[in-house]
């Protein structure tokens, strides 16, 4: 075993591994793309930004993640099929055939920060075997000083193999994939995958545990800044827009996905964005398309003509699922400390799949509680294994259930109390679609939504005069500057409202059933007022 680059006294035989191949410690990007080309991983597009491929996984694998099952996490985990146990006896037989199987490997390990506050920050090391799959980490989190990696001890270790399998049959998983998360030991496996987005989301799921025993609300959400300081936070999953209407040229991007809500204000957990690019267009989001297309940046599942190079960003030949991963620095606004003061705008995004939901609605404090419990989008295609081709309508509590190990009540509450105490609005944004369902309406476009944010946070509507939309009871604007009024009211898109209607009535079932989930207690009981009526 031979080191390169710049390793830590705190040597990788602390965790175990015993005569691997060449380890490759803390390399810089160019070094890391050097070596990416030269084991035949990755290809460089024209604009020199890193193309590389996941596999057959395309999409997160949230059945083949377990959470190890001590008698003390017992009643603190959110079990069920969001966070399924596995004993330590196998959680350990899989970590040993992990280290069993480096032997004699080369090795990429990047020390990174999780938190991009000084106070609430995450030592990780992540040890992967492909190289590409270190500079995604080193993209998407923040890289330890190098004065400082001498000294580093990780507070959390992840090691990564693509070409790693267990073996379903004797190690208590699923199937050959696995993403195994143990809070004692402070592991995390990822093998037989590719997807580089298991290892964001697998530090993210972490933050969720660590940061509410603080006090801290950890949240799926992006955050950027105004120049008065007033920050606003985009809740949603996958593809509703967090990372497209938080990049905006007027105001600094504080982070496009993950964020923690503290004492002194809102922080980035992150020190990278990583966006979709299936149909990215210049004209509607430039400042990711820069992004994407330069040297640093990864471009995962992009195709690309092998003689030109270049990328086709509207092509879903490998997934609808494509994306690029770089460092927030790539963004020319990108805040420098990526932490800033406290909210004074909230925006739950939906994907609304069925049409119904307007383009935005003012929501009560006890709406909002509702709607953030609730957590209603749709999941676009790709974003998870076995998804189809269209959209399908899903709740998924705190606009982040599949990295939430803790029961949702620990994060509403936290959420509750800060809105509360800071005074803030929030409100709801459909990104999806209007006019109809999918199929038969049309998304709505982002120079419309983007325009209605604009309204809210230059306080335009603080305000305006608003409509109350039946069966939901959502106040919605009658105008907004630069926008169609006759997009603001989604029963008036549909060819006939009538269908609407029951279209409306339909979801709100779902909502109604959904929220049962809840209301095993007061204060969920209470919320039910605050959901849509039939």
């Amino acid at each position: 075993m031979q080191a390169f680059g710049i390793p830590s006294n705190f040597g990788i035989e602390n965790h175990g591994f015993q005569n691997t191949g060449n380890v490759y410690w803390n390399y810089a990007s160019a070094n890391l793309i050097e070596e990416g080309i030269k084991r035949n991983e990755i290809a460089l597009s024209c604009d020199g930004a890193v193309i590389a491929y996941t596999g057959k996984h395309t999409g997160r694998s949230p059945n083949d993640k377990f959470i190890v099952k001590y008698p003390h996490l017992e009643d603190e985990i959110w079990w069920g099929k969001v966070n399924q146990p596995i004993s330590p006896q196998s959680f350990d037989q899989i970590y040993n055939k992990f280290l069993a199987y480096f032997q004699g490997r080369d090795l990429f390990v990047q020390d990174v920060y999780a938190g991009a506050h000084p106070n609430y920050r995450l030592t990780v090391r992540i040890i992967t075997e492909k190289a590409w799959h270190n500079l995604f980490s080193r993209n998407l989190l923040i890289p330890v000083p190098v004065s400082q990696i001498p000294q580093t001890i990780p507070d959390f270790v992840i090691l990564q193999s693509e070409n790693f399998q267990a073996d379903p049959k004797i190690d208590g998983v699923r199937s050959g994939t696995v993403i195994l998360i143990d809070f004692e030991k402070k592991i995390v496996l990822i093998g037989g995958t590719g997807y580089a987005g298991e290892i964001k989301k697998s530090i993210f799921t972490i933050m969720n545990y660590l940061l509410p025993k603080r006090g801290v609300l950890s949240m799926h959400c992006s955050a950027n800044v105004g120049k008065a300081g007033d920050v606003a936070l985009f809740f949603g999953l996958s593809g509703t827009g967090k990372t497209t209407l938080s990049s905006d040229p007027e105001r600094q991007l504080i982070g496009d996905d993950e964020h923690g809500w503290s004492d002194e204000g809102i922080f980035n957990i992150e020190g990278g964005c990583y966006a979709k690019t299936i149909r990215l267009n210049p004209q509607y989001e430039p400042m990711i398309w820069s992004a994407v297309n330069r040297f640093g940046a990864v471009l995962e599942n992009v195709p690309y003509d092998p003689v030109s190079r270049l990328v086709d960003f509207d092509s879903d030949k490998y997934t609808e699922n494509t994306r690029g991963a770089y460092p927030l620095s790539f963004i020319p606004n990108s805040h420098p400390q990526g932490f800033a003061g406290h909210p004074k705008n909230i925006f739950f995004l939906t994907a609304d799949a069925f049409g119904v939901m307007p383009p935005i609605a003012r929501l009560t404090y006890e709406q909002a509680m509702y709607y953030f419990l609730s957590g209603y989008t749709s999941k676009l295609a790709g974003t998870e294994t076995g998804l189809g081709t269209e959209p399908q309508a899903t709740f998924s509590t705190c606009f982040g259930a599949p990295f939430l190990p803790l029961h949702p009540n620990r994060y509403s509450d936290l959420l509750g109390e800060k809105i509360i105490r800071h005074n803030v609005q929030v409100w709801l944004v459909n990104t999806g679609w209007i006019g109809g369902p999918y199929g038969i309406g049309k998304r709505i476009d982002i120079p419309s939504t983007r325009a209605i944010i604009d309204a809210i946070l230059d306080g335009s509507l603080d305000n305006a005069d608003y409509d109350i939309l039946p069966i939901f009871n959502l106040a919605i604007p009658k105008n907004v500057n630069n926008v169609n009024s006759k997009l603001l009211n989604p029963r008036n898109l549909w060819e006939n409202p009538l269908d609407w209607d029951v279209a409306a009535k339909n979801l709100a079932e779902k909502f109604i059933k959904n929220f049962e989930n809840f209301t095993d207690n007061e204060e969920g009981r209470a919320l039910v007022a605050a959901g849509p009526k039939i």
